[in-house]
């Protein structure tokens, strides 16, 4: 039987956050969903610890766009939902998705919350929801859903090292708006503590703003691994 959903992981390297994700999904995948972990080269024991958790495991050549459109095309739901490592995800979330599967849409996504604690990364939460119910796009760690044959039929990700997520939704929202879910993904505010919160937000701004300006993922990458635009 086909199943209604498929979760697709990409990961690397995720020891740690990972047996949250599982741990949140287990219900889900009780139910008929297939899970599915795609590994980017992980050396830290990541692909030993999801043994009898996932349906399948898969390997792939490092990077996001790639590991996604692996896990993809060994997909067998009607329903792709990408779900970074790092992202946590509530029975409310699962309920709310698999009540507007029902309906059948084209493709959504959830409103947003980060982890850490302070006035700051609410807002950011906030604001990165707020964003995207205005323009009807969705970054990635806000766990995109579409489905699959349509997925299929835009040849998956673009084979960028960034703002995959970005052109895959201006695609879709030519097609549809979203379906935007308020019940937030929790996602790991690390990057945020790491480099500085509003440094953050304004490299992330200028990144945005470049790559609609026609500036070259690969060159944007380099800059979003480097934590500055200079």
């Amino acid at each position: 039987m086909t199943p209604l959903l498929s979760v697709v992981i990409p990961v690397r390297n995720e020891v740690v956050a990972l047996p949250c994700l599982l741990a949140d999904l287990a219900d889900l995948r009780a139910v008929g969903a297939e899970i599915i972990v795609v590994d980017g080269g992980s050396s830290d024991g990541t692909c030993e610890l999801v043994q009898g958790h996932v349906d399948q495991l898969l390997s792939s050549a490092p990077g996001r766009a790639l590991q996604m459109n692996a896990g993809a095309a060994a997909a067998r739901g009607e329903y792709l939902w990408f779900v970074h490592a790092d992202t946590r995800v509530s029975a409310e979330s699962i309920r709310s998705l698999l009540e507007v599967l029902n309906e059948r849409p084209l493709w959504g996504r959830f409103d947003v919350r980060l982890s850490g604690a302070g006035l700051a990364l609410k807002l950011i939460g906030w604001m990165i929801s707020l964003r995207s119910r205005l323009t009807g796009i969705a970054s990635g760690d806000q766990g995109i859903f579409v489905a699959r044959q349509r997925f299929n039929a835009y040849g998956g990700y673009a084979q960028m090292p960034l703002m995959e997520d970005l052109q895959l939704c201006q695609r879709l929202r030519a097609q549809a708006r979203p379906r935007c879910l308020r019940p937030p993904l929790s996602t790991s505010s690390r990057r945020w503590e790491q480099n500085g919160i509003w440094r953050t937000v304004l490299l992330m701004w200028c990144l945005r703003i470049a790559y609609y300006c026609g500036a070259s993922p690969e060159k944007l990458a380099r800059q979003y691994r480097r934590g500055s635009m200079l």
